[in-house]
């Protein structure tokens, strides 16, 4: 499959209170995929993740004292990763809108490795101010329950099982 990347213009926001982390991720996720397929032809993938722990949610950091006081709450402690994940066809305006969650477990992290990992440019385009994916930001995952893909920011699986809802695969 070919596919080319493009940013959607919308304002990420995150209000005061959310009851469904799912629906929220996943609402994000459309106004992405509307706001590409108004410019687009074919079929558009969005996905939007976002952390939550306690009932709070977090998106991307701000600045590096906002990283460091989410990697400190998140430090020792489980949090669930929800991202929400839309493909919608532009033609025809046929979409696929799920969700998916996995928990994480991150060990008990060092202050000077949350200086050390804040120096880098890693945290700031992530939600919950790590990746999964990162040499060092995988260090402080100590387990994880369900799709580690969905971790990343994709949950593979239903992105594929999205896809073949609207073109034979194999």
């Amino acid at each position: 499959m070919k596919f080319v990347v493009k940013p959607a213009n919308i304002v990420e926001h995150i209000p005061e209170k959310i009851t469904d982390y799912g629906k929220f991720a996943s609402d994000l996720a459309y106004e992405k995929a509307v706001s590409v397929a108004q410019k687009s032809d074919g079929i558009v993938i969005a996905a939007d993740t976002i952390v939550v722990h306690r009932r709070k949610v977090m998106g991307k950091p701000e600045d590096k004292d906002d990283a460091v006081r989410m990697l400190k709450v998140l430090s020792g402690n489980e949090h669930a990763v929800y991202t929400g994940l839309v493909i919608l066809e532009t033609k025809s305006g046929k979409c696929y809108k799920v969700f998916e969650v996995t928990k994480v477990k991150f060990r008990k992290i060092l202050n000077p490795e949350i200086q050390y990992y804040t120096d880098t440019k890693s945290p700031y385009d992530k939600a919950g101010a790590y990746g999964i994916q990162d040499d060092f930001g995988s260090t402080f995952v100590e387990s994880l329950k369900g799709d580690y893909f969905n971790v990343v920011g994709l949950p593979i699986v239903k992105t594929y099982l999205g896809l073949q809802k609207f073109m034979k695969l194999i």
